[in-house]
């Protein structure tokens, strides 16, 4: 058969990509989803498409997978590595073992690193690679990281990651890769707009099999790099996989609809532990929001964030404006395992008011505005280093979530201060933490370090925080 179709599925928020490969019968193998099926549904229905295979990479941290959903609402066939120990039904694969999908064949090359089942789908048109599903292997410019499964054993498994992308590299150089992990992933991609590449040009371009003078780098030279580029990542993949081993739950459309909760079920399940997640723009949320609410506006990055800064174990309330998808905030946090939606506030932050009940205002500032104030960064460590407004106190927006006592205490600069990070979204979240903790000397910087040099005609300071 000609070359095949491959659809790839680019899920923004998380930086990864699902592909969907059509097999020229009216069936499609669908590789590395997520429990969000919306997009590949989508796919599949716009080419006339039944999804009859599901192949997963690996045991995923950062998503739960649609294998199970896609297996009980199609039927498909789950492919998996036999390593897994998964708990529901699928064909367990070992290194070499193919899989006739009729008229191409899909080899199963055991890769561990990102994870130790880890395996790389080859996939044949006769005895030819077309292309190498890679997961979280040899990724564009990069390779996953190897912290997820035991910090302890990183460097182990950067060892054995080195080993696996050297296997990759021995295919053609014409051969396609397609990795799950891409630009935003916190799986150690990094930016830039390509998601897919060849054996050929990772061979010549990947920083990471450089070495010194343009060779190949060697394993102790891989494995440093790997390592040092190691950043921090959201609580919720420490156990997703586990989640993913066992098969996560099969959704109901029913699940999915955000029940409504009138202000006394929402004062009743907040007293009860119950924790508001308000999804509106942040300008919105600036004028007036529920105290003790945490911002995390609905966009791309909502379901990161929202794993990141709320427990999964208590009930969330969310309140939106009206424009605003309430399947779309539904999805996000099931494919991220937090089923404890408990429903939205009818009326929203408007009904809020009508019941009489307070409201907190938070100051937005200009870019020309923030002159002799505290600052407080709250970006990614390489995003501050890459440069911040001087002066800038640093604290990662994770590590505030989950450190706020030790902030206020030591790290947090005594007054009046402006949060900040590159647009205003995550800086609203880190001062609706502190609002939260008992600090009313609060603003947010509408825009980032960019928009103040522009403002202001001065550079921004390179070089990490101390």
């Amino acid at each position: 058969m000609g070359l095949p179709y491959v659809i790839p599925l680019v899920d923004e928020g998380l930086g990864n990509s699902t592909y969907l490969v059509d097999l020229d019968d009216g069936r499609a193998l669908a590789v590395d989803p997520s429990r969000d099926l919306r997009a590949v549904r989508r796919a599949a229905h716009a080419a006339g498409l039944r999804v009859a295979f599901v192949a997963d990479t690996h045991l995923h941290a950062d998503f739960l997978t649609g294998a199970v959903q896609l297996a009980a609402t199609e039927h498909a066939t789950v492919l998996a590595s036999a390593a897994g120990g998964r708990e529901f039904p699928h064909t367990g694969l070992r290194d070499g073992d193919e899989v006739d999908l009729g008229g191409l064949r899909l080899r199963a090359l055991a890769t561990p690193g990102h994870t130790l089942e880890h395996v790389a789908f080859l996939l044949l048109d006769g005895d030819a690679p077309v292309g190498v599903f890679t997961g979280g292997s040899l990724l564009v410019g990069a390779a996953a990281r190897t912290d997820l499964v035991d910090a302890g054993r990183t460097v182990e498994l950067a060892r054995a990651q080195y080993a696996s992308v050297q296997r990759l590299l021995t295919l053609p150089d014409t051969t396609q890769v397609w990795p799950t992990h891409g630009a935003g992933s916190f799986c150690s991609a990094p930016s830039g707009a390509e998601r897919t590449t060849t054996i050929g040009r990772e061979k010549t371009t990947n920083p990471l099999l450089a070495g010194v003078g343009g060779t190949s780098a060697d394993e102790a030279t891989f494995v440093a790099s790997l390592v040092a580029g190691l950043g921090r990542y959201p609580p919720y993949f420490a156990r997703l996989g586990e989640v993913n081993r066992r098969g996560p739950a099969v959704v109901a459309d029913s699940a999915v609809a955000l029940a409504a909760l009138g202000v006394e079920a929402v004062l009743r399940l907040v007293a009860a532990g119950g924790q508001v997640v308000d999804v509106r723009p942040i300008t919105d949320y600036a004028v007036a929001h529920v105290p003790g609410s945490v911002s995390n506006p609905l966009r791309n990055a909502f379901a990161t964030w929202l794993g990141w800064l709320n427990d999964p174990d208590r009930p969330i309330l969310i309140v939106r404006d009206p424009g605003q998808d309430p399947d779309e905030i539904a999805w996000q946090a099931l494919k991220i395992g937090y089923e404890n939606l408990a429903g939205e506030l009818t009326g929203g932050i408007d009904a809020w008011r009508a019941a009489g009940l307070p409201v907190i205002r938070t100051r937005l500032v200009g870019p020309d505005q923030i002159a002799n104030q505290a600052l407080l960064d709250i970006r990614q460590d390489g995003e501050y280093a890459a440069g911040h407004v001087p002066g800038a106190a640093h604290i990662e927006l994770g590590d505030l979530a989950h450190g706020i006592d030790e902030a206020l205490q030591h790290r947090l600069p005594a007054g009046p201060v402006v949060v900040m990070c590159g647009h205003g979204e995550r800086a609203m979240a880190a001062a609706s933490l502190l609002e939260r903790a008992g600090r009313r000397d609060v603003a947010v910087l509408a825009g980032g370090p960019e928009d103040w040099a522009a403002a202001t005609g001065k550079p921004l300071q390179v070089g990490a925080s101390r």
